[in-house]
């Protein structure tokens, strides 16, 4: 999952010394055994996902309200950090919608958008139909890559800037669905900026998405309505009174938290080393990133299977819960000499040390 707010790719140098793509052969032993030894692993399995997908709303949503009624200024900061890291682990159920399907999986994206993807403002429409472009062989770190911007080529102050400004999310998501979706049933300019500009959670600011067909239509038209109806009550309970102005602003605080954390993880999901060729698979692996134990802090800021990302960029189709286990057998299996144990790395500091470092090198 990635953050709808972004920095263009203007920012990036176009001198040819100061860019560096990766130019790497498939690894054929690597996916032929990565293949191989996870056949077994595909199927997803609903209890767990629907289990983990409650449980996480529920306790967000319980201590948002703790947050919100508690007194004390510890109890609040306490409890408002619990409701951010566990709805951000409910909100990254998307990225597995995007990939699932919906008929091993009956009814998911529907609690999914009942649950979390409405009340939070983030529909399942801004990922499905965009997050499948970014694992497109030919698309993956290119202009067309919604997904992608090469932040490692890009100044340095572009990587504090582009973390911060995802603060703004909770906003721009009130305005998108409270102001910009009514207004644009009376322009069909303005449908079209909404839909193709603000209706996909993205970095590339080049990227425009592609008004969808048939059922998929019908199905963001519903949703959309949904979240659109709910944006626009808050704003109405708000202005009226119903709801207290410090409980908002502490509700908006949580989900900026929530913004800020996916765009830390983000920011460290790939290397970003790539100038916009298109790359082999075992190049998109190498320039993602795979956090596996021993360390335990991933589980809170890539949560849902997102600490084994360059492992997601291999194998796609695997449901989170497989991930660690197909982790353990391909790395076993493989020599130590594989491009596998490349992509492998202990945390977030010396990810985020790595990237900057990158920025200075090629300046």
């Amino acid at each position: 999952m990635d953050s709808s707010i972004s920095l263009s790719r203007g920012t990036a140098p176009t001198a040819a010394a100061r860019a560096t793509t990766i130019r790497i052969a498939d690894d054929k032993t690597m996916l032929r055994t990565a293949a191989e030894l996870t056949r077994d692993l595909i199927a997803p399995r609903p209890a767990i996902y629907w289990a983990d997908m409650v449980a996480s709303a529920a306790i967000g949503y319980a201590a948002l309200a703790a947050a919100v009624t508690v007194a004390g200024t510890g109890w609040v900061v306490l409890f408002a950090v619990v409701s951010a890291f566990a709805l951000y682990r409910a909100l990254s159920f998307i990225h597995e919608v995007s990939h699932m399907k919906h008929s091993a999986l009956p009814r998911f994206r529907e609690g999914w958008n009942a649950l979390v993807g409405v009340p939070m403002l983030t529909p399942s429409f801004m990922y499905e139909g965009v997050h499948n472009l970014h694992h497109a062989r030919t698309r993956y770190g290119t202009v067309e890559d919604p997904e992608y911007l090469p932040l490692a080529l890009m100044k340095p102050w572009t990587l504090p800037a582009f973390v911060l400004i995802s603060a703004l999310a909770p906003i721009g998501l009130l305005i998108r669905y409270a102001i910009l979706s009514p207004l644009s049933l009376l322009s069909p300019r303005l449908r079209t900026i909404v839909m193709e500009r603000y209706s996909a959670l993205a970095i590339n600011p080049q990227f425009r998405r592609r008004a969808p067909e048939g059922e998929a239509r019908l199905l963001w038209n519903r949703i959309e309505t949904a979240a659109s109806l709910w944006a626009i009550t808050i704003v109405v309970l708000t202005a009226t009174g119903v709801f207290s102005l410090r409980g908002v602003l502490i509700a908006l605080a949580v989900g900026s938290g929530v913004a800020v954390v996916n765009q830390v993880r983000t920011l460290v999901a790939h290397l970003w080393e790539n100038d916009g060729e298109a790359m082999s698979v075992t190049g998109q692996y190498l320039d993602s990133v795979n956090v596996p134990p021993p360390a335990l802090l991933p589980a809170l800021w890539a949560p849902v299977g997102l600490r084994y990302h360059a492992l997601h960029h291999l194998i796609p189709a695997l449901p989170y819960h497989s991930l660690g286990e197909a982790h353990r057998r391909i790395t076993a299996a493989l020599e130590e000499g594989s491009p596998y144990h490349k992509a492998s790395y202990a945390g977030l500091p010396g990810l985020v040390n790595k990237i900057f470092r990158s920025t200075l090198v090629r300046r």
